[in-house]
């Protein structure tokens, strides 16, 4: 994705999805069942189902159903939106087609091996998933329109996912922990990493004009971003100021409620410098011009230079950083090792 706003300098930061197009896409989170997403709005990809077949496995077909709950597991705020951004949504596509051919893979391993569900735990995964609905008129619209009404269809469903889950339980959970003496080596010998510049930790509302604007435009910009600053001074908490950037900001962070990650002083422009260095976290700064573009920033944190310390928070984060690497690589063998002999087709 591209970035449109100049609020970084020299360059601006860019938003960093965790999908690549490498066997690591397999390792964004646990096997689920998920309730049918809403269609996009006409200003974001179009997702629908309706059953057409995406890709076959040794034989197994799997559907645009699978895949559009996929999606929306790796990019969870495109239930806040309605969709995925047509900017994303390759990205995300790709990754979500490689996810559910892995876990296809699993679940066929699994079933090989004669891997069974105790009865006990089925109930309680059955049970838990009801609770997902409000009501139970919900919920049977949800079976209606998911598995035509039939409750041993679910079942199945769910047990496909335990026997998914307990099969990368045996394979790549139990056997990428991470001892306390590995996470402080690591600390040790990574020293540069954990010393950090003055930093500011945001979210942006961004008034941007078109290209090539014409002197109305640029009028008509300007109105449009004094409107999104009386809105914004307004806001009380970050989540209502994120809420206020999916609605009106025109920065590819809007789809982040206009978070940005901690930019580094010397990656960000000089107003915006100005501008962060005067204020406190919660407040909302005046309309900030940059060339012609404006925005609103509403600082969240301000990070001092200087070293972290090896305290009980840092090593419960680093325990958790290297537990997913090592989970991830264990996950992107197990792919490749799946793969060998199998027959996958994309339809």
């Amino acid at each position: 994705m591209t970035c449109k706003f100049p609020i970084c300098f020299p360059v601006c930061g860019l938003l960093v999805l965790a999908i690549t197009a490498s066997s690591a896409q397999v390792a964004s989170h646990a096997p689920t069942v998920f309730k049918q997403p809403l269609p996009a709005d006409p200003a974001l990809t179009q997702l629908t189902a309706t059953g057409k077949p995406v890709a076959r496995v040794n034989g197994v077909v799997l559907t645009d159903r699978d895949l559009l709950r996929e999606e929306f597991a790796i990019f969870p705020y495109g239930k806040q939106h309605n969709g995925i951004p047509k900017d994303m949504e390759p990205q995300i596509r790709q990754g979500a087609m490689q996810m559910i051919i892995f876990e296809e893979l699993v679940y066929q391993q699994a079933m090989q091996q004669k891997m069974t569900i105790p009865a006990a735990k089925m109930q309680k995964a059955e049970a838990d998933f009801r609770k997902q609905f409000p009501t139970p008129d919900d919920y049977n619209a949800f079976l209606k329109s998911e598995f035509n009404g039939s409750d041993v269809l679910l079942r199945e469903k769910i047990k496909r996912s335990l026997l998914i889950e307990a099969y990368l339980k045996a394979e790549v959970y139990s056997k990428s922990t991470v001892t306390p003496a590995e996470v402080k080596a690591y600390f040790e010998s990574n020293s540069k990493r954990f010393t950090h510049p003055e930093s500011y930790i945001f979210q942006t509302i961004s008034i941007l004009p078109p290209a090539n604007a014409t002197a109305q435009q640029l009028k008509e910009g300007r109105t449009r971003a004094e409107n999104a600053f009386k809105q914004a001074k307004v806001t009380k908490t970050a989540k209502e100021f994120g809420l206020l950037a999916e609605k009106i900001s025109d920065d590819d962070y809007r789809v982040m409620m206009g978070q940005h990650k901690a930019m580094p002083v010397k990656e960000l422009a000089p107003p915006v410098i100005k501008a962060l260095a005067a204020m406190k976290p919660g407040d909302v700064s005046d309309l900030i011009q940059l060339d012609q573009a404006f925005t609103i920033i509403r600082l969240n944190e301000h990070i001092l230079a200087g070293k972290e310390k090896f305290d009980a928070t840092l090593q419960s984060a680093l325990t958790k950083e290297l537990q997913k690497n090592k989970d991830n690589q264990l996950r992107a063998a197990l792919d490749k090792k799946l793969r060998q002999g199998a027959k996958v087709e994309m339809l």
